[in-house]
């Protein structure tokens, strides 16, 4: 039997949109998430709303690691059966160890695979997954699609509002006295990924209302200098989402926006009704 071209990987901080759920040739690699001893595969034996329950009733914060070299060798074996190649697009690697991991398990398992580091997460992988498909539909080669893929990653928008100040309180990203304060004058942190792949707080806002405005005003600009698309993900807040969009779409009538679900290994750093606008 021939086997087919390439296979399209990405690990589970990825945002899978409807369109690559039925893409024949992306595969899925999950992280883990720990509670305690006891260990859950993101997405597979623990969903995001199942997540969120946990920690509400936990007094610790979970945590989360990257499959093993040999748990990526194993799954790259598999593939390896039906593909000549794969390009793998994974979080950034200065946020987590599972790029590092991955392209040590491709050499256990022998398989050629092109690796893109994101720099982003989330949508900032789809992206370019979506991208790197589209160039190879027009007969791009392996060579071209890494290179146009590596030039895209920096330049990713984004605009994170972060849920819950106690998620990361509890997760020692802030100090006590941090929480206390942003508790009290109930502050809204906006973060940003930066072109490098590392995480950076760029503002803080006050009320629900004016994080929610900061958001729009954002997009607008970014609008003015083209972009035509945007995602709008979240943490469990689909109607702050839906209303998110419906501000966006009265504003920007041809704006194209896509609302997702981030994964359940962001869900356990960012938290629940984490909001974020991302766009190339």
């Amino acid at each position: 039997m021939d086997k087919k071209p390439i296979a399209w990987i990405v690990d589970s901080t990825a945002y899978i949109s409807e369109t690559l759920q039925q893409h024949p040739d992306l595969f899925s690699i999950p992280l883990n998430i720990h509670f305690g001893e006891k260990q859950f595969i993101d997405g597979i034996d623990l969903t995001p709303n199942e997540l969120y329950t946990y920690i509400k009733q936990s007094p610790t914060l979970p945590k989360t690691s990257q499959p093993s070299p040999g748990e990526f060798a194993e799954q790259f074996k598999k593939i390896a059966e039906k593909y000549e190649t794969g390009i793998a697009v994974h979080v950034s690697g200065k946020l987590s160890g599972t790029l590092s991991s991955s392209i040590e398990g491709a050499k256990i398992a022998g398989f050629p695979i092109t690796f893109i580091d994101s720099h982003s997460l989330s949508y900032g992988i789809t992206g370019l997954v979506e991208k790197g498909m589209a160039l190879q539909n027009a007969s791009a080669s392996v060579n071209e699609i890494k290179n146009q893929l590596e030039c895209m990653a920096g330049t990713l928008q984004n605009y994170i509002l972060i849920g819950q100040l106690e998620q990361l309180y509890k997760g020692g990203r802030m100090s006590g006295v941090q929480f206390f304060l942003g508790s009290l004058l109930k502050m809204k942190p906006i973060i940003q990924i930066t072109k490098d792949g590392t995480l950076q707080a760029i503002d803080k806002v006050r009320s629900e209302k004016k994080a929610l405005q900061y958001l729009i005003n954002k997009v607008v600009e970014g609008h003015q200098d083209g972009n035509k698309k945007i995602y709008i993900m979240h943490g469990n807040a689909q109607a702050q989402a839906e209303h998110l969009k419906k501000c966006l779409i009265e504003q920007l009538p041809n704006l194209e926006v896509e609302i997702g679900n981030i994964s359940s290994t962001l869900a356990v750093h960012a938290g629940e009704d984490t909001l974020a606008v991302l766009w190339f």
